[in-house]
């Protein structure tokens, strides 16, 4: 495990204040990990370490989430028990990719995560497709199946960008983005507590720097939804997709 002579008196308020922005960008938008994950790197931990780190946040911001949407009667059950079992197989393999990789390696994939996450964002090709209810066929069936077990794979290995990738697969279907966002993050806290097993069984994580982003990430998910309220997301958008760049720049170049 990461030595706790690492963790300066700087670091904890430090991994809480964004984890506040990361719980508002997560609610709001999604790729709250993007800052997160990259951020743990410069701390100075491994790269292993501050992907399982990252993921006790993650876990800790959807269990609120869940109870929430369960409490609005917005949690679709059968997609639900659909989409999760697959994606729960490949976090597994995911995150055992993960833990095996060389930290200049896992680096430069992140960073080049990033830079495409981003040109998802900016072209937003999802926004051409009209929402409407749709008859989940068989053959849809098999389709979601699939797919989540790479969403699986993918997000046990980094998590940094799922969302986009979960609410794309789930949009080409035709559902609205109410019960998307409750299959988002349903299915990424099941994976995540399999993939944080995995990073645990290996000694990757450091559980001071993780619960005081999850303390961050828990008070931005509260606060999510008042300022997508009072002021709409593109403000804090404009400012992260910068912030995120500059983290690429420097995985790829000076780390």
């Amino acid at each position: 495990m990461e030595n706790l002579s690492l963790i300066y008196y700087w670091q904890m308020p430090l991994l809480f204040v964004v984890g506040i922005v990361a719980g508002i960008l997560n609610v709001l938008a999604g790729g709250g990990s993007l800052l997160t994950l990259p951020l743990l790197i410069f701390m100075g931990l491994g790269s292993t370490v501050a992907n399982g780190t990252n993921r006790i946040a993650i876990f800790c911001q959807d269990l609120f989430a869940i109870i929430g949407f369960k409490k609005r009667g917005y949690l679709p059950v059968d997609l639900v028990l659909l989409c999760t079992p697959p994606a729960l197989i490949g976090s597994w393999f995911g995150a055992n990719l993960a833990v095996s990789m060389d930290d200049a390696v896992f680096n430069r994939i992140l960073a080049g995560i990033m830079i495409g996450v981003l040109i998802f964002t900016a072209v937003d090709p999802m926004k051409r497709i009209r929402q409407q209810d749709i008859r989940f066929s068989a053959l849809r069936k098999i389709v979601l199946v699939v797919s989540f077990f790479f969403v699986g794979i993918y997000g046990g290995f980094v998590q940094a960008g799922v969302g986009f990738i979960i609410i794309a697969v789930l949009l080409a279907h035709g559902l609205d983005l109410v019960r998307i966002n409750a299959v988002k993050v349903f299915v990424i806290f099941v994976y995540t507590g399999v993939a944080l097993s995995v990073f645990i069984y290996h000694g990757e994580v450091n559980f001071l720097l993780g619960l005081s982003l999850a303390a961050g990430n828990a008070i931005g998910g509260v606060l999510g939804p008042k300022l997508a309220v009072a002021k709409g997301h593109d403000w804090i958008k404009k400012l992260v997709n910068i912030t995120v760049l500059v983290f690429a720049l420097k995985l790829l170049f000076f780390s």
